[in-house]
């Protein structure tokens, strides 16, 4: 118990806390002025937008995956399933530049998306993308112990019944696989807020239009603007703290829904 205070405290605890007392020396005028500019107000919509935004693409493609991977047998699914990790082990610059090569208007996909009228990089949509790639084997990993452990005789003793499949999925299945889909969003979308190295070839990087907040605060940085840096940080980490403190709440709940009478 002592060593894993002690080991959260160092990991943890004392950074924060070191953020926080670096952020009580700066300029209350200061500070309210860098946390409202409209560059940093930008940056933030984008970085918690596209990361929502992100997120809830995983929740809902990263649970249909989980369900092909486990329930249906298919050529090369081992394959298949090995690929899910590759964000956690590819470098994020190696993910960016690849997904810029992809996307950009000359690339293999992003030529065919041009015609259509559609511009994936150097826009809010690039970031998207990145934030979806990275944050997909969070969902997936999430879901699959649950969906192996949930025996298919349910589905096939609800089929027996007469329940349709969509009747079976949203009434028998979704409710047992919708607290572990709820952290995997909840780690995707963690992942997203603090996303820097494949976000930064595909964004482009241009101020209040395609700046993350991560990279707004690397550029505080090279300009020795610590106090800036440091009042966007920690704004930044307070926010991200509160959602994701609102999302494992409400994951929680729906995990143990309060019973009533």
């Amino acid at each position: 118990m002592g060593f894993t205070l002690w080991y959260l405290g160092l990991l943890l605890l004392i950074p924060l806390g070191a953020l926080v007392l670096k952020a009580a020396t700066v300029d209350p005028e200061k500070f309210a002025a860098t946390i409202t500019s409209g560059r940093t107000l930008a940056a933030f919509r984008l970085s918690f937008g596209a990361a929502l935004v992100a997120a809830c693409i995983n929740g809902v493609f990263g649970l249909l995956l989980a369900w092909v991977l486990e329930r249906y047998d298919f050529p090369f699914k081992r394959l298949v399933d090995g690929l899910v990790d590759l964000p956690f082990a590819l470098p994020t610059a190696v993910a960016g530049i690849a997904l810029t090569t992809l996307y950009a208007g000359n690339g293999w996909v992003g030529r065919h998306l041009a015609v259509l009228g559609v511009q994936v990089a150097y826009t809010p949509l690039g970031v998207v993308a990145a934030l979806t790639f990275v944050g997909l084997p969070f969902v997936v990993r999430t879901v699959q112990p649950v969906l192996r452990d949930l025996p298919a005789a349910i589905e096939e003793a609800s089929a027996s019944l007469g329940a349709g499949r969509l009747q079976t999925f949203f009434r028998l299945i979704f409710p047992e696989l919708l607290p572990a889909a709820a952290t995997g969003f909840t780690l995707a979308f963690a992942r997203g807020l603090g996303e820097y190295g494949s976000v930064i070839f595909i964004s482009g990087n241009m101020p209040m239009k395609t700046e993350i907040t991560p990279l707004l605060i690397m550029i505080k940085l090279e300009e020795y603007d610590y106090a800036g840096a440091t009042a966007i940080a920690l704004v930044f980490l307070a926010i991200s703290f509160a959602i994701l403190l609102a999302i494992n709440a409400l994951s929680l709940r729906s995990a143990h829904p309060v019973r009533r009478g």
